[in-house]
């Protein structure tokens, strides 16, 4: 089983376990073990859920103001859990790969594969409530046929996608990529360099 092919089918598991309760405060209830790949993606793709969802609700033209601004900073939580668990699945990527010596004319990827991968946990969202809209019993059938062209391209992308990220990781095995690993280094969430919140010491 190919490195994507064990994500898509996590990421499915995390996204149909979520929807047996359908509730942002439902506990997770990861199946893996700690400290290993598995429970990181599992884990990824459950806050990418719960995120999906809470974006939903915010979009409600009635919500209330005051619950609004909670969902906000949930939001913002969640923004951060997600990048942090994002530089751990690399973390992962930089010790797998970490005794191979990249070849002379080794090139540089436009991105890390975890970040990838974060793009590949959010397909197997969009895939899942694309297929939602495409059998509503009480939408039109001009929706149904617009839903199921949209669900037809994110099947294609999501294929598309796990061949790119199966194909980097294999030219990191061979030393033809190397990784260069950035931090996202987000200011706004720092006390120290988002002006609104140290001008108020």
């Amino acid at each position: 089983m190919s490195f994507t092919e064990q994500a898509n089918k996590i990421f499915n598991q995390a996204i149909n376990d979520y929807h047996l309760t359908d509730h942002i405060d439902t506990p997770i209830k990861n199946p893996y073990s700690r400290d290993t790949i598995e429970y990181s993606l599992y884990l990824k793709c459950w806050i990418d859920t719960v995120q999906w969802h809470y974006e939903d609700i915010i979009r409600d033209p009635h919500i209330d103001p005051v619950e609004a601004l909670a969902l906000k900073r949930r939001i913002d939580q969640s923004n951060q859990d997600r990048t942090d668990l994002v530089e751990q699945i690399d973390a992962y990527f930089r010790q797998t790969y970490s005794n191979i010596m990249p070849l002379p004319q080794a090139r540089l990827n436009t991105e890390s594969p975890a970040w990838a991968v974060d793009r590949l946990s959010i397909l197997a969202l969009k895939i899942y409530h694309m297929r939602e809209q495409v059998d509503r019993a009480d939408a039109t059938e001009e929706h149904h046929l617009r839903c199921q062209a949209k669900l037809d391209v994110l099947i294609e992308q999501q294929k598309d996608l796990s061949i790119a990220i199966d194909q980097l990781l294999e030219d990191i095995q061979a030393g033809r990529i190397y990784m260069k690993v950035y931090r996202q280094m987000k200011m706004y969430n720092d006390p120290s360099t988002n002006p609104i919140l140290y001008q108020q010491k």
